[in-house]
This record gives structure tokens, sequence and C-alpha cells, in this order.
């Protein structure tokens, strides 16, 4: 199966999703947007989708001029019944695809912060497994109104729309459940130079808060994965 990948930003990666990705044997089409690359014109030719984070936002158009054209592709892919999962910035895009208010600012998260699961997501196929609350990885400023028709699958006590779907397989998630301890100290790395501005202290507390909440998040994130994974008809 051929699963489209939107990165609209340097230094983001799969992580949990591509190791999911891996296990499908799933076949990689990966597009940087950002740096010119195009879009496919429609969903004819992709068993899925994966819109990934960024540090832009959702009502960047602008300086990123694609995005109008990727909203209407990912309405195009859950038309066709074809699966999409937003993360981050992805899921703010979803939002807004589908008719939500993009609220810029005012809803900082960063670091491992609670999430939990709403009553709708008991029995979703993606989320349903999971315990009521876990920890997992949150790195955004911005969050967004529940579309008409979206069903809400998580909330935090800073953001309440923390997750939700569209229709049988389109899924958006505000906190990177992708986001393991591996790629976390992946990104503690590359943005380093924003961290110390923006989360002052963060590289001497990374390590212990890793300790503290990565394998109980880091089972969450996979687990989540691997379930939007099996929505994938190929």
């Amino acid at each position: 199966m051929r699963v489209l990948v939107v990165q609209n930003y340097d230094k983001t990666g799969l992580g949990q999703v591509g190791a999911a990705l891996a296990e499908a044997d799933a076949d990689l089409d990966i597009r940087e947007v950002h740096r010119g690359e195009p879009l496919p014109i429609d969903a004819s030719r992709h068993a899925a989708a994966v819109i990934l984070g960024g540090g832009q936002n959702a009502l960047d158009d602008d300086a990123y001029p694609y995005i109008p054209a990727l909203l209407e592709l990912l309405r195009d892919f859950e038309r066709r019944d074809r699966a999409v999962l937003g993360i981050c910035l992805g899921s703010q895009l979803l939002a807004r695809a589908y008719g939500g208010r993009n609220q810029i600012g005012g809803a900082t998260e960063f670091g491992w912060h609670q999430v939990g699961l709403t009553a709708e997501a008991k029995d979703d196929p993606v989320l349903g497994g999971l315990p009521e609350s876990f920890p997992i990885f949150q790195w955004h400023d911005d969050t967004f109104s529940l579309p008409d028709g979206a069903v809400r699958l998580a909330s935090s006590a800073t953001v309440a729309n923390q997750a939700f779907r569209i229709g049988r397989a389109t899924y958006a998630t505000q906190f990177h459940f992708e986001a393991d301890r591996a790629l976390v100290g992946e990104w503690s790395t590359g943005f380093a130079d924003v961290l110390a501005t923006r989360q002052p202290g963060w590289a001497a507390r990374h390590q212990s808060e890793a300790a503290r909440h990565g394998p109980q998040a880091d089972a969450a994130g996979l687990a989540i994965a691997r379930a939007w994974v099996r929505l994938i008809r190929a």
C-alpha cells in the first residue's frame, strides 16, 4: 500500500508511525511541501495520508501557499474513504479543512503531559484500547474548535480538543504520539537553540522527564500508530 507523507517542516519525522507503517510493508511517498515539492492532484494513487507537524500555523497561507490545496486534498482522501492522520499542525489543518476555527497562540503545551480519553473514545478502533488517561508528548501553541460532525476523542487540562475523528478513518491528534523518546531526543538536539529560548531548562530536565513518562507514552503512541495503520485499506 502506498502512503502519502506530507512533511511541513525540516527535522520532523514519522517516529512510531513510521515503525507501524514499516511493519505493514507500506510504500512511503514523502513530499517536502515546505521546500516546494508538489502535492498529488488527488487521493487516487494513495491508500492513506499522514500530515506531520511544523513550526508554522494552520492559517499561514501567505508563507506556505500550498496549504489551501492540501486542505482540498485531505477532503478528497476522506471522500474516497482513504485513511488520514494529522498530527499537531496536521490536526489543526484537518480542523480547518472541515470548518473548525483555528486559534493562533494561547494554548501552549510542551513536554510530556497527561491526556484523557472521552466517553466517545471507548469504542473507537484507534484509541479505544488505551488507558483512560496517559502521558504523551506535546509541542504546540495553537488549538482549534471541533469541526461540525467530528467526534472528540481526547482532551487535556489545557486543550479541550486533543484528538478527533471524522468519518471512518480520518484522525487528528494535537499531541505528538509519534514522538517516542528517540524522536524527542532528536528534536531536543536539532532544535536546541529554539528550545533554549522558548523552553528554558529543557536540556537539564529532558532526561529525567523522559525516564518518568517515556515508557508509558511510548507504549501508548505505538498502540495508536498500529491501530490507525490497521484502518488503511490497500
